[in-house]
């Protein structure tokens, strides 16, 4: 049954407009590929309970005191930069720290925008790890409602990354779908990086501003797992402030 579909793209949290997002069936997806969605779903593959996002380390201190157990880690950054008393939200290595636990996740961006975007009707976590596991389950659950691709951004820039994420994204719903999308100027022009630049992920991050501060600083394995497209099967959501891994399979 083929169906008309509109797609719009933001290109930085900033431009999310709480009151526009509870007009109608808007279904949001949040992207912060370097770093904090890719971190998000890796933790949740790595055996994460839940995640937390929070808007700054303050909060993911203050998070932390009331939760009502022990097993929890708690990492953040401010401006890229590490924060006392936080790990660094880096996913390599989070990754033997998180199993069985909460993570409470503080990030200058990515959990901002998730945090300012939770009046849609559903908020979807995603990266190119699982874009085409999120695009399956909108295509699958949500092909009456408007979705809302959100670029986090670099504190008010724009971000490469995240553009080239979107990209792949919008790919990935175009892609053997029996619907019609009507695309913004945004989304358009991500789709079309995307697909000039299919092959070369790895490459697109690296080179994007934040990309070359993670390969100034070392963290080239943070890069080469945010590139892996497609090599995670999960869809978590935030549903009242956490986030839980979800199949693609299963509809909530």
């Amino acid at each position: 049954m083929e169906y008309i579909q509109n797609i719009h793209l933001l290109l930085k949290k900033e431009e999310i407009d709480v009151e526009k997002l509870q007009e109608g069936e808007k279904v949001a997806v949040i992207l912060d590929v370097l770093l904090a969605t890719t971190t998000i779903i890796s933790a949740l593959h790595d055996g994460a309970c839940q995640v937390i996002p929070v808007m700054d380390p303050l909060d993911a201190l203050v998070k932390s005191q009331e939760l009502d157990h022990g097993d929890f880690v708690v990492a953040g950054e401010l401006k890229a930069k590490p924060v006392d008393d936080l790990m660094y939200p880096s996913p390599t290595l989070l990754s033997k720290l998180v199993r069985g636990k909460t993570l409470i996740l503080s990030t200058t961006n990515g959990t901002v925008a998730l945090r300012n975007s939770a009046a849609a009707k559903r908020v979807y976590i995603a990266s190119l790890l699982n874009n085409p596991s999120v695009a399956e389950k909108i295509k699958k659950y949500h092909k009456t409602e408007t979705i809302l691709i959100v670029c986090s951004g670099n504190s008010g820039e724009f971000s490469l990354e995240d553009f080239y994420g979107a990209g792949h994204l919008i790919d990935c719903l175009i892609a053997g779908s029996q619907g019609t999308f009507i695309l913004n100027d945004a989304a358009k022009a991500a789709n079309a990086l995307y697909r000039t630049n299919s092959e070369n992920a790895f490459n697109i991050l690296r080179s994007s501003y934040v990309g070359q501060l993670f390969d100034k600083h070392s963290l080239i394995a943070d890069l080469e797992l945010a590139a892996q497209k497609g090599s995670l099967d999960l869809v978590p959501e935030l549903v009242y402030g956490r986030i839980e891994a979800q199949l693609k399979r299963q509809e909530s």
